[in-house]
């Protein structure tokens, strides 16, 4: 209370102050390249709300703008940010050469990135002409729908369209540019001829980025790229000593970034980064993935972060298998669809999994983190991705019944007079134990974990309290596994 314990003057009044509403927030931001026509500088951060938001500040067809919309479009309500990480290098190069085109015209259908750029061709048309129309289409295409730009600009030269990728780096070799098979004739098959006449190089760093962050709270943490200086850097980021779930900091927070490799180096990558500050997902070098890496991981991670937040309900401990992912195409070859063996070989080592329907929707299987031991012993406690948020959760809700009800008091063995100013650690382990049961959509065994909790003064500084909690968490519900048995008739 703020009123003076020794005023004289008659006076009637109150003093007014909180009582404590704890409500657990949760951001995400994607770390990714924007363009110099985006009002978002370079190492710069941003809240970003809408598909005009991420246009306006990051440009149109940019890295950042994909990222976004994708996101969105998995997340309806998530507050979302952005931060522009500088390209650095040399931006990739390709053509399209356009050969002889079939007499009688058609409908030429080119997918890139995973849009679709449909020419009609009338009888007679020249490659020139035809080139022309395929530069043009990539120029102007918006998909009115979803509000995409391609990834690539254009320019013509008689019957050769050159492409280039919006930002500089090897993140732009992975961008797909498929003939798809129509169920009519596709009169660009056999017609295009591709070649990469630039490579793609150069490899930026999320380092500026994340200093931007300063000290403000980002649980999610999307990044384009999965290169391993860069996920060192978002490692270090979080670490437990000096990062942000340091008790220094205590921000909490988690990164995600993807990586397309054969199987056998992304197991070796994963295995590579011992750590729970860390989730891989994976994408297959082959295969035919449309839609480029930097979409599969806002997508997927977009889908589930509405539940990161859901301690209050229990939302955070789900399982979140079988979760369709909005758009995201399969692979084109049904070889890489992940079987069962496949995806458990990959959960076994440190790798996050999706799966496909019946329907052709992609699934999220099953994400988790990178950890694999604890002080060298194997150590599956922060391995599903739940567990980093239940503990966050926890966390802030601990802090904030602290606050609310022991900010601003002294610290005595006991209070037999209940004076407002002091606190005891009996009071300290109630208020402690009451919001542990006020949890049990995130931790459970109540009893025992208050039976255990220890809440001691300490020995040599009087004014410190030391306590020390055992929390049981709820665990997400991944395998029913039952036994049927068949009779030919009951007995």
């Amino acid at each position: 209370m703020a009123i003076p314990s020794n005023l004289t003057a008659p006076i009637l009044t109150f003093d007014v102050t909180s009582g404590g509403s704890f409500q657990n927030e949760v951001r995400l931001i994607l770390l990714g390249h924007g363009l110099a026509a985006g009002e978002l500088a370079e190492g710069g951060v941003a809240l970003c709300n809408s598909r005009a938001d991420a246009r306006f500040l990051a440009g149109a067809g940019s890295m950042l703008e994909s990222m976004f919309i994708a996101a969105r479009r998995n997340t309806l309500t998530q507050e979302i940010w952005i931060g522009r990480v500088a390209d650095s290098g040399t931006a990739e190069i390709r053509t399209i050469t356009v050969g002889t085109v079939p007499a009688a015209g058609g409908q030429g259908v080119l997918m890139i990135a995973g849009e679709m750029i449909a020419i009609q061709i009338a009888a007679g048309t020249s490659a020139i002409a035809v080139a022309a129309a395929i530069n043009a289409a990539i120029n102007s295409y918006y998909n009115s729908l979803t509000g995409a730009s391609l990834p690539f600009t254009s320019t013509v030269s008689t019957n050769v369209v050159t492409i280039t990728a919006r930002h500089k780096g090897t993140y732009a070799t992975g961008i797909d540019i498929h003939i798809p098979t129509l169920e009519s004739v596709n009169a660009f098959d056999g017609v295009l001829t591709f070649a990469t006449t630039t490579a793609g190089a150069g490899t930026p760093s999320v380092a500026n980025v994340l200093a931007a962050m300063g000290d403000d709270p980002f649980e999610i943490i999307i990044s384009a790229f999965g290169d391993s200086t860069n996920i060192g850097l978002l490692d270090t980021f979080h670490d437990n000593v000096s990062g942000r779930w340091s008790w220094i900091q205590q921000l909490y927070g988690h990164a995600f970034y993807p990586k397309t490799d054969t199987s056998t180096n992304l197991v070796t990558a994963a295995l590579a980064k011992d750590t729970w500050h860390l989730t891989m997902i994976p994408r297959f070098a082959s295969g035919g993935f449309a839609e480029p890496d930097y979409i599969w991981v806002s997508s997927m991670v977009a889908r589930v972060a509405e539940w990161f937040a859901g301690g209050a309900n229990g939302d955070v401990s789900r399982n979140q298998s079988g979760l369709p992912v909005v758009g995201l195409t399969p692979p084109r070859d049904r070889a890489y669809w992940m079987d069962y063996a496949t995806r458990d070989a990959f959960l076994k080592n440190s790798v996050s999994t999706w799966k496909i329907g019946t329907n052709g929707d992609v699934l999220i299987d099953k994400i988790i983190t990178q950890q694999q031991t604890s002080d060298g012993a194997p150590d599956t406690t922060f391995r599903d991705i739940q567990r980093v948020y239940q503990l966050s959760y926890l966390l802030k809700r601990l802090r904030a019944a602290l606050a609310a009800e022991h900010s601003n008091k002294a610290i005595a063995d006991s209070n037999p007079t209940n004076l407002d100013a002091l606190t005891t650690v009996r009071d300290i382990k109630a208020t402690l134990a009451h919001a542990y049961l006020t949890m049990p959509g995130v931790v459970e065994n109540a009893v025992a974990a208050i039976e255990s909790m220890v809440v001691e003064r300490d020995t040599e500084n009087a004014n410190r309290v030391n306590i020390r909690i055992n929390a049981d968490f709820v665990n997400p519900l991944d395998i029913l596994a039952g036994l049927v048995r068949a009779y030919n008739q009951f007995s």
